[in-house]
Parts: structure tokens; C-alpha cells; sequence
């Protein structure tokens, strides 16, 4: 099995952890949106396309990057 991104992996994200996503109509573009998890959307502890979140000012979508 690959080594997952820690973009893919439930455990490392939590709420109140700020994060750059990608949002449904952008994911062709692969723009981001930086914002910070109100929700974490996702229930299996992994996915290949990144953890779904709902950021604080609602927007929903799939966590790219994670900010330090």
C-alpha cells in the first residue's frame, strides 16, 4: 500500500486546524480556499482524494494542504 499524504488521513486533521481546500466546482482548476475546519465531513479514517471538511465561513470541500 502507498504512504498517504497527511491530506488523506482523518486523524491528522482537526477542528480549529487551518487548512487550504479545494472546493467541488474548482477541483478541475485545483484552486485553493485557505480557511479553518469547523466540520470534519469525512468518516473513514482515510481517503484518496483528502479529507472532506466544512470550513468556519461554510464553504465544503476536500483538504489539500495542511498550515502549520
Amino acid at each position: 500500500m502507498d504512504e498517504m499524504e497527511p491530506n488523506q488521513l482523518r486523524s491528522q486533521i482537526k477542528i480549529g486546524t487551518h487548512v487550504k481546500i479545494v472546493l467541488k466546482q474548482h477541483q478541475r482548476s485545483g484552486t485553493l480556499t485557505e480557511g479553518t475546519v469547523k466540520d470534519i465531513l469525512t468518516n473513514s479514517s482515510t481517503h484518496p482524494h483528502g479529507i472532506k471538511v466544512r470550513l468556519t465561513d461554510g464553504k465544503v470541500g476536500r483538504v489539500q494542504t495542511i498550515i502549520a
